[in-house]
């Protein structure tokens, strides 16, 4: 038996579409850590557990994205031909320099730290209005009637997604981001990818025209806009680019405010220290980034042979995830009690955001929200109550992870 693919009684060693994990992956990831850090699955993707070697593979330019090469491989050369991987393939997320330092220059340009500080008011107004509309019930669902409504309001508004739009967008994000699973697309998902797709192209076409003639003090004018040494997005990038910048927009965040507001009632010690001290939720941000982050998984691809990653030789080609979940509750890193939730816990670094070329655009976006979601529904709710902290149903994705419910009263 090959040690570095199964364990003696327990199966496979990584088995992230079993239950138990989607339900707690942590006790997983130690046992990877403590196993096979860089361990070769079953289905022939390297698997990175230790902070060490993630924050490496993140960071070094021996690994990159080469999404349509790492597609091809794992459909077929005729992949690329599908609207829904096409479609991904021009977004920054999925790029490799030249390309993406050239995305990246531009798309950047329309997210500055400026504009998103001066975002504050307007998120402080949406988590209010959310409040306001439910807190005579005595009732919610923390992730339909509060996670939700923030992020995406406020990426819709950031877009200059009009008001009467507004609603097809809310309806059918949620399944745009099975393309970023570890688990392959069935033919039926990709039909659906593309109908998708083609449709937010009809309407981003209509969108862009629009800024054209009539600019709006939106990122989409922005990025209609933006140049850099006399290059413009092409349309195909510019609907790339923004539907990426909607979805990340608001998926993460929504998983990272349920994940926060989970985490605070499963400890009532750090709960009570926040609700007394409101000026520690910058670094209980940091601390909910390190415990719980929404993002678990994010891939990467060796770009030429890799001689040593902790002990093993990667080969070009081969693809690599790294374990941002485990990563950040590595005991090297953070030797005091790794797996509890510390609000107070100095030198937090977690790798939630990504590293590297790669680093998320929307992290002090997030952060923002966050920080004025919870502090603000604590003070408004002082109250409230989650009905069952022990046992949430879990989204059933495995690259975000997130609650797909929370009720609680108050």
């Amino acid at each position: 038996m090959n040690e570095h693919v199964q364990t003696a009684a327990s199966g496979p060693l990584f088995n992230h579409l079993s239950a138990d994990f989607i339900h707690d992956p942590y006790p997983h990831y130690a046992r990877l850590r403590a196993t096979d850090p860089v361990h070769l699955t079953p289905f022939g993707t390297y698997v990175v557990s230790r902070h060490a070697e993630v924050s490496l593979v993140l960071r070094d330019k021996r690994f990159g994205k080469d999404f349509v090469e790492r597609s091809k491989r794992r459909y077929g050369s005729q992949i690329m031909d599908e609207s829904l991987f096409h479609n991904m393939a021009q977004t920054i997320l999925q790029t490799d320099p030249p390309q993406h330092t050239r995305l990246r220059n531009l798309v950047v340009k329309a997210f500055t730290a400026r504009r998103v500080e001066d975002m504050r008011p307007r998120i402080q107004q949406v988590v209010d209005q959310a409040l306001d509309a439910i807190v005579d019930r005595g009732r919610m669902d923390l992730v339909a009637d509060f996670a939700y409504r923030l992020p995406v309001t406020i990426i819709c508004d950031m877009l200059g997604i009009p008001q009467e739009h507004r609603e097809v967008f809310h309806t059918s994000s949620g399944d745009s981001v099975r393309i970023l699973e570890s688990v392959p697309l069935t033919p039926e998902e990709t039909k659906q990818g593309n109908a998708r797709v083609q449709m937010a192209q009809m309407y981003f076409q209509q969108l862009f025209d629009l800024r054209r003639r009539n600019p709006g003090d939106d990122l989409t004018t922005q990025l209609v806009q933006a140049e850099e040494d006399g290059n413009k997005l092409t349309n195909e990038e510019l609907t790339a680019n923004i539907m990426l910048l909607f979805i990340a927009g608001h998926e993460t965040t929504i998983n990272l405010i349920g994940n926060s507001l989970l985490a605070l009632h499963r400890n009532p010690d750090q709960l009570s220290l926040l609700k007394a001290n409101p000026s520690l939720i910058a670094n209980a941000i940091d601390e909910f980034l390190r415990f719980e982050p929404s993002v678990q998984f994010t891939g990467r691809v060796a770009l030429e042979d890799i001689d040593d990653l902790g002990g093993k030789k990667i080969p070009k080609g081969e693809s690599v995830l790294c374990l941002l979940g485990s990563a950040n509750r590595d005991p090297a890193v953070y030797p005091d009690r790794p797996d509890c939730l510390d609000i107070t816990r100095k030198n937090i670094k977690p790798l939630s955001f990504g590293g590297g070329i790669h680093f998320c655009l929307g992290a002090q976006l997030a952060r923002i929200e966050v920080e004025i979601a919870i502090n603000t529904l604590l003070r408004r709710l002082p109250g409230l109550r989650i009905d069952d902290v022990e046992n949430p149903e879990w989204r059933p994705n495995l690259v975000l992870r997130g609650p797909k419910r929370l009720p609680a009263s108050w």
